[in-house]
């Protein structure tokens, strides 16, 4: 029986990096050597290849890849660009033009007391400096298939470069949450929505506390954003 070939989208991270051209990046092709040498013994699941989890997780580390590195969405594989949209915790919905215009984490974070907003590259600059090991995502589990999937997701890295001018702790940095992921019959992004804590995240970098904006030693944390 001849096996067909899964299109581009569905078939990794590293795929789609080899098959875009030069002028695609915003700098250079992305290196994830960490997420193959470091990753595989830090995470919490093990997913069979061809299961949800595992398929969920490579179109999401596809999108991340591309909105980060790619400067122009009409070369983002793993969405309909013309239709796409996402938002965090109900907030406003971004498309793909605001999400290259502001930057990926100043549209994911939104406003945080722990959070001044920055550049594209600055807010880039600032969390690989925290995170100089690597800042991995891994999915837990899927709670519905398609065309509407929803899941469940960890983040977390070592805390060992300076984060906005608080020293490092070398401690382990983790966050959860829910996204719900609308897609095409060809397992397209649609639409993203997140729901998670940023304060929460952001707060064990800061030595905050996530609910009332104060920092460790009590003085109120500066007004942020991202």
């Amino acid at each position: 029986m001849t096996q067909t070939t899964p299109p581009l989208w569905l078939q990794g991270r590293e795929a789609v990096i080899a098959a875009a051209a030069p002028e695609d990046w915003r700098h250079e092709a992305p290196d994830y050597h960490l997420s193959h040498t470091v990753m595989p013994g830090e995470r919490s699941t093990d997913h069979a290849p061809d299961s949800l989890e595992a398929v969920v997780e490579s179109i999401v580390q596809v999108f991340e890849m591309e909105v980060s590195h790619k400067h122009d969405p009409q070369t983002w594989v793993s969405m309909v660009g013309e239709h796409f949209r996402t938002r965090v915790n109900g907030g406003e919905w971004a498309d793909s033009a605001a999400l290259t215009e502001k930057g990926t984490y100043n549209v994911l974070i939104g406003d945080s007391v722990f959070y001044p907003k920055q550049s594209f590259d600055s807010s880039h600059d600032t969390f690989h400096g925290a995170f100089p090991n690597g800042f991995y995502w891994e999915v837990l589990e899927v709670l519905s298939p398609p065309p509407l999937v929803t899941f469940k997701w960890r983040h977390w890295g070592t805390f060992a470069g300076a984060y906005e001018g608080h020293e490092p702790n070398g401690k382990r940095i983790e966050m959860f949450g829910v996204s719900v992921a609308k897609v095409d019959d060809d397992l397209k992004l649609l639409e993203v929505e997140h729901f998670y804590d940023p304060n929460a995240f952001l707060g064990q970098l800061t030595g905050g506390c996530p609910v009332t904006g104060h920092g460790a030693g009590g003085a109120s944390a500066p007004a942020s954003d991202s």
